[in-house]
């Protein structure tokens, strides 16, 4: 019992000590991030909580001034990074670039969608303390102008009504209707705009959303348009003011603010002046966007280059095989490229992983019919739930890619193919890409470099029966490869305990 114990305790150290190795990348790269989101927000927090020039704006909004601009810095910080994970032809440029993403350093790359995620996360954390942040302070604005503030808070909101004054409270009156003030200016109306857009597109960004359409998420994540065009002005109004350098210099604010009620009259304390800071959002945003823009640029050009479609295979389960030729189209093992039928829609690409081998003088992808799009796409290339074999009479393909994938490197380690199927009608599919490799990699003694496993799950009586006679043949009786197909759902932990046994200096392996 002691001695198992021992053995589960030595598993799981070692268990921890692949996932540290292999994801340890990942993990400095989202602790520098968290890391940068602190230090941006506790130091901007600080600052707004200290600065001389806030003082009068503190008197008025305490601590929830602080809370407002450091969340708006780091919302900024984030808004900066949100683009650059979608970024695909920069993601590609850096991957064929750096010396120091080659081997398994560049799989990180292809992580970018989670950092997409990470980031987006803190854009709306950081987005919902801004916005609770400055409720507050608009409803103490308010509460400073009503007959029950006295005192230095009272002096400082009535600032501004009278000539050569500059106003601290953006709330003239204890009349006015709040809502409807924010309303009435740059910062309220891009701030309502900004909190819309954001939330149509973290609900749609949903795992729920994308399964029932991928075609709401894909629509609505282009209001991120309407998001940042607004973010960059949003700063314009100037409604959070502080004290002028000029006032500074004449005004000072530790002598002056236990004599407010002199202000007018005595030479050491004029009338502070008040003024907004520089709006600075555009700053952090700009050229991430000019990069993203100079992205779309390189999508729409693509998207002028001419497809050719060379043929079209229907399989079993709703599958399309589609063959295209393009010029001067470049592929490695497991890049992807995106897809747009214009017919169907102007707007939308969808990613399919390549199919074919590099070698081939056409490059292939196969489309499982899952949703509005792909479902209109499979009836697009039938006629009367026939295959169309005319190119001429097939609907125009955009192709954008090819884009890498952690495949690139497949040929410089063992790879561990698993295929686990329900309908035997499935194995289809590849059986002959399959067969092709076999059959290749035997020729080049290279049969140490793919081991594949095939799974069916689901079978009846006859089957068995079939299987059962046919057991003995040198080839699989349903796919017809070397290979023979296992029956039931795999074991993971023996099947991972077999590769670990069978290449012990290996730390990384690629399974599908």
């Amino acid at each position: 019992m002691k001695e198992r114990i021992c053995q589960q305790q030595e598993r799981k150290t070692v268990m921890m000590g692949c996932w540290m190795l292999n994801e340890s990348v990942s993990v400095i790269l989202a602790l520098s991030w968290l890391g940068v989101n602190l230090y941006l927000f506790i130091d901007t927090f600080r600052w707004y909580g200290e600065e001389e020039s806030f003082f009068y704006t503190r008197v008025i909004l305490g601590s929830t001034l602080a809370w407002a601009r450091a969340s708006a810095v780091c919302l900024n910080f984030n808004c900066m990074l949100i683009l650059l994970p979608i970024s695909r032809n920069l993601i590609s440029f850096i991957r064929g670039a750096s010396i120091c993403c080659r081997g398994p350093w560049r799989r990180h790359l292809d992580k970018n969608l989670k950092f997409h995620k990470l980031v987006a996360y803190g854009i709306a954390i950081n987005a919902t303390i801004h916005i609770a942040a400055h409720l507050c302070n608009l409803e103490r604005y308010h509460l400073s102008q009503s007959a029950e503030a006295e005192g230095l808070l009272a002096a400082l909101s009535k600032l501004g009504d009278t000539p050569n004054e500059s106003y601290i409270n953006p709330i003239r009156t204890s009349h006015t209707n709040t809502t409807t003030e924010l309303l009435s200016t740059i910062a309220g109306i891009t701030g309502l705009l900004i909190s819309v857009a954001l939330i149509l597109i973290m609900t749609s960004s949903t795992e729920f959303i994308r399964q029932i359409s991928y075609e709401l998420f894909w629509y609505t994540h282009h209001v991120f348009i309407i998001f940042f065009i607004s973010l960059s002005i949003h700063g314009a109004g100037r409604i959070v003011r502080g004290q002028t350098p000029e006032s500074l210099l004449l005004h000072n604010v530790t002598f002056c603010r236990d004599h407010y009620a002199e202000w007018q009259a005595a030479a050491q304390c004029p009338v502070p002046q008040f003024s907004g800071k520089e709006p600075s959002a555009w700053k952090w945003v700009l050229g991430p966007v000019v990069l993203y823009a100079c992205e779309r640029v390189i999508r729409f050009w693509r998207f002028q280059q001419e497809v050719v479609i060379t043929k079209v295979v229907s399989h079993p389960s709703g599958v399309l095989e589609l063959h295209m030729k393009k010029r001067n189209f470049k592929m490695a093992p497991g890049q992807y490229v995106l897809l747009q039928c214009p017919s169907i829609s102007s707007l939308e690409w969808h990613p399919f992983t390549l199919t074919s081998a590099p070698q081939e003088d056409f490059f292939s992808v196969h489309i499982r019919t899952a949703g509005d799009w792909t479902r209109a796409l499979r009836k697009a290339f039938e006629e009367d739930g026939q295959t169309i074999k005319e190119p001429r009479s097939l609907p125009r393909l955009a192709v954008d890619g090819p884009f890498g994938a952690a495949l690139t490197d497949v040929f410089h380690y063992p790879v561990y193919f698993y295929w686990i199927c329900r309908d035997p009608s499935a194995f289809e599919w590849f059986a002959d890409l399959l067969l092709s490799l076999e059959t290749r990699m035997s020729e080049q003694g290279k049969t140490h470099l793919l081991s594949y496993h095939i799974f069916l799950t689901s079978w009846d009586e006859n089957q068995a029966i079939h299987i059962a006679l046919h057991w003995d043949e040198n080839t699989d009786v349903i796919t017809g490869l070397k290979q023979k197909t296992f029956y039931g759902r795999p074991n993971w932990n023996n099947e991972f305990r077999q590769i670990a046994y069978n290449h012990p200096r290996q730390h990384s392996y690629l399974c599908s």
